[in-house]
């Protein structure tokens, strides 16, 4: 089964803010693949379904975001799950462009307490990220400390920048379901143009 876990944080307060961008991805996944409702299921919420006939899991940890990595306990324990294959997590960066987006085999949390909690679950830092910009940038007058950018609601355009790119950022992660990252990486971080 392939997990796709979305980072971000529970709650109605969260839910339109920049850090909660992994799970408005998830959100759109489950729509356009038409997966069942969301279930609670220990430390998350989760959609199942079908891309093409690869079994398929949507995951919404609902423990914040540094405590993020518990949702994947259950399938650490799968003596069949890897990881490296078997796991995507989408997650917020702010060293991007607002609707850039890059895929990574593996690579370090970069300071993501979210990509922290993921690392310290799975003892390893090799598992596939689709990174998606949410790029802060001092010279538009937002001050304050980066925790207070990262759960503040993005501007109406950066929003619509963000929804406009989901149908790319939908066929970027159905290549990783069926192909694997380093096609998709091949395929999609070359195609990402700048906004």
């Amino acid at each position: 089964m392939k997990i796709i876990l979305g980072l971000g944080n529970p709650g109605r307060e969260y839910a339109l803010t920049r850090h909660n961008v992994g799970w408005w991805v998830l959100d759109h996944l489950a729509h356009v693949w038409e997966f069942d409702g969301w279930k609670h299921d220990g430390d998350a919420l989760v959609a199942s379904g079908s891309v093409g006939s690869i079994r398929t899991r949507l995951v919404k940890p609902q423990t914040f975001m540094n405590l993020s990595g518990a949702a994947l306990r259950p399938y650490t324990r799968r003596p069949t799950w890897a990881p490296s294959s078997d796991l995507l997590v989408v997650v917020d960066d702010v060293a991007l462009p607002v609707g850039r987006f890059r895929l990574r085999a593996s690579g370090s949390p970069g300071g993501h307490n979210g990509l922290k909690s993921i690392e310290s679950a799975l003892q390893s830092r090799d598992y596939p990220r689709l990174r998606i910009g949410i790029e802060r940038r001092d010279d538009r007058g937002r001050a304050g400390s980066l925790a207070d950018f990262v759960l503040d609601s993005f501007d109406a355009d950066e929003r619509a920048l963000i929804l406009d790119r989901m149908p790319i950022l939908t066929d970027a992660i159905e290549r990783v379901v069926r192909d694997g990252i380093t096609a998709a990486m091949n395929d999609f971080n070359t195609r990402d143009e700048p906004c």
